[in-house]
């Protein structure tokens, strides 16, 4: 561990400006990003006496190796800049909100010309109205199916659309009065959007206009003595009330609001936030975070954290007019401002002292509580089987300490076609899918590709290490030339770029870090060609094992006898979850390539010709086949192809007739 006084800036270096700064280790990875009213009093509160700081935060300082920060003009423009950082470089002593899904939405793409109402997740899109979270997709699809009978907007795929479309005939909702069916032209584009319209007013929380409107269509109908049109309305309006039904009403004046509530101990907080829309709660979200540095001492300053995370991402729909909390956060009035930003709106982020909001937040905090207590349970078992599996693994392989970091890989291809690779990383027997890596296996060029299985993983282990040993050279002469002070601070106006971190792109190096154990899939022989490549590279420091299919063997080089993991062994399951991974991984990105070669045409990758240079000469020659007769006269008649590029189309397209070949996958002449 690095001792905080060598890489302590000196005090007047440190500006008294508001800012972010970053911690980084020795290998150059951002290991902690915070923001400051004043630079200097924060940074200095880490660099006191060790023993005074709290455990976490005096694990955070002794790993550190360097710090640097970034002077903005305002408190706003730090909380923003710490937000894009956190999300960008993921650091291990921030507080980290995982949830073990993406939760879903009721999405109603309005910015198509027949907007569609569906299931979505992941990231917000630009056009489209959100509503949720919902707790399950399941939820969403139930209410769909209640309110198609009075708002009957498209849910049907544009494949489905265009299909109905080209054959005049709706899909089975469009029969059944559940989709208006704008494909065929029952309804024109502007009523189905109105439609759409409605029902998003519906879903935003105006549904008493709705209700009042269908009773009153539904009275008419029976005065007028269409007691048909009357039951059909009488349907409606109870799927509307089953809806209503479905989300209790639990502020009676139809407020929007989000309401946080958190349940903590020493080491992790339970985070719950119930969405409340029109005064009915719409969706519901949980989070488990592990409390790293000053976050465990300061709930203001986990609280600022949360509302960043869960806020960062969102459009202005997203944000409602009332943030309820347990307690403000660290600056309350930045965060707010940086709200109503993001809302275009007035957003008041206060604390419920009494009232109807007061007692729901109660609610919210009850589970929360559940949701710790659950996760106490389910996180004991899986440390203590991590922990365990690692244990197995040093024990078994006589190994220095436990492999913390483990890569595996992988060769996937059909009859030496398509020939990729894929390399996976575990980091304290979790996934760290940021991490995995691909490879498309080139092989030797004189001989054809790399078919066999050893001299493909030969190649993918020379490339993965010759980069980290490169990068590590690069920057051992960059730490010699720097000056001693250069990693004691950095400025935003004279960036140092720390070991570990492309001085182009200012993100990590993609190969900076050495695993303590590769996995390969197979046995001896993939293991023993494994270790010739890291003897090549004089690569002394980094243990090897291969994982045979056929009965689970564990093979370690120059060695005639496997090692035999228990089945029961914890250590076994690790090394299983690590090559069926890799082997997922690498078969996608094999099926991908070889999707893509499948579709390809004899006119990609000329140099010049582009989409719509292609579309014009396949719609003048018709295919191919005709091209390859044409002459470069004829070619140059089309739009758009000149007599340079007409000569490189037609050599190209001659050379590829004159030059045979055989499809390895069929067996076919082509």
């Amino acid at each position: 561990m690095a001792d905080p006084s060598s890489y302590r800036p000196r005090p007047g270096e440190i500006p008294v400006d508001p800012g972010v700064y970053r911690f980084r280790d020795k290998e150059g990875r951002v290991i902690y990003v915070g923001k400051a009213k004043s630079l200097r009093s924060r940074l200095s509160s880490y660099f006191q006496d060790v023993g005074a700081l709290h455990p976490r935060t005096r694990r955070m300082v002794t790993t550190g190796a360097s710090v640097e920060w970034t002077v903005v003009k305002t408190e706003v423009e730090a909380l923003q800049l710490e937000y894009s950082w956190i999300k960008e470089f993921d650091p291990r002593f921030n507080v980290r909100y995982r949830d073990d899904k993406s939760y879903p939405y009721l999405a109603v793409t309005m910015g198509e010309e027949f907007p569609r109402a569906q299931v979505m997740r992941g990231a917000k899109r630009k056009g489209t109205r959100y509503f949720g979270p919902y707790g399950h997709a399941w939820a969403i699809r139930e209410t769909l199916d209640l309110l198609l009978k009075v708002f009957p907007v498209r849910t049907c795929s544009s494949g489905v659309f265009k299909r109905a479309a080209q054959v005049g005939r709706p899909c089975l909702l469009g029969y059944i009065d559940k989709c208006s069916a704008p494909c065929v032209g029952r309804v024109t584009p502007e009523e189905h959007r109105e439609i759409a319209e409605e029902f998003c007013e519906f879903m935003a929380g105006s549904t008493t206009r709705f209700v009042r409107r269908v009773e009153r269509e539904m009275q008419a109908a029976s005065s007028a003595l269409e007691f048909e049109r009357a039951a059909v309305l009488r349907d409606n309006l109870g799927a509307m009330t089953k809806a209503l039904e479905k989300s209790a009403v639990v502020l009676g004046d139809a407020t929007d609001a989000d309401v946080f509530a958190v349940s903590d101990d020493e080491l992790e907080a339970a985070v719950q936030v119930f969405h409340v829309r029109g005064g009915r709660i719409r969706g519901q979200r949980g989070w488990v975070v592990e409390r790293e540095s000053e976050d465990v001492a300061s709930l203001p300053l986990l609280m600022e954290r949360l509302l960043q995370q869960v806020y960062g991402g969102e459009s202005s729909e997203g944000v409602p007019r009332e943030v309820l909390v347990p307690v403000l956060p660290e600056d309350a009035e930045a965060v707010e401002q940086w709200l109503s930003e993001l809302r275009h709106a007035r957003v008041e982020v206060r604390v419920p002292q009494r009232g109807d909001k007061r007692q729901l937040m109660e609610t919210v905090r009850r589970n929360a509580d559940q949701a710790l207590a659950r996760h106490k349970v389910t996180r004991a078992g899986d440390l203590t089987a991590r922990s365990q599996a690692l244990q197995e693994l040093q024990d078994a392989l006589e190994l220095d300490e436990a492999p913390l970091r483990i890569e595996c890989y992988d060769v996937s291809h059909v009859q030496g076609t398509n020939v990729v690779a894929s390399m996976v990383v575990f980091e304290d027997g979790l996934p760290r899918k940021g991490e995995y890596r691909r490879f498309i296996v080139r092989g030797d060029e004189a001989a054809g590709p790399a078919v066999d299985d050893t001299a493909a993983m030969r190649e993918v282990l020379l490339r993965r290490f010759r980069r980290h040993l490169a990068q590590a050279e690069a920057q051992g002469e960059t730490a010699t030339e720097e000056a001693p002070t250069a990693t004691a601070g950095a400025s935003a106006d004279l960036p140092d770029t720390p070991a570990g971190i492309d001085p182009e792109t200012g993100r990590p190096r993609r190969f900076a870090y050495a695993p303590q154990l590769v996995v390969v899939d197979g046995g001896l022989p993939q293991v023993n060609a494994a270790q010739r490549v890291l003897d090549e590279l004089g690569i002394d420091d980094v243990a090897l094992v291969g994982l045979a299919k056929r009965l689970e063997e564990v093979w370690i080089p120059h060695q005639d006898f496997p090692v035999i993991l228990p089945r029961s062994s914890e250590g076994l399951y690790l090394l299983q979850r690590l090559r069926d991974e890799a082997h997922r991984f690498a078969i996608t990105f094999h099926r991908q390539r070889r999707s893509k070669a499948m579709t390809t045409s004899a006119l990609d990758g000329i140099p010049g010709l582009g989409e719509a240079r292609k579309k014009a000469l396949l719609r003048t020659f018709g295919s191919v086949k005709r091209l390859r007769g044409a002459t470069v006269e004829e070619l140059q008649e089309v739009q758009g192809i000149g007599p340079a590029l007409a000569e490189v189309v037609h050599a190209r397209l001659a050379g590829e007739q004159a030059e045979p070949g055989v499809n390895l996958t069929t067996g076919e002449v082509l």
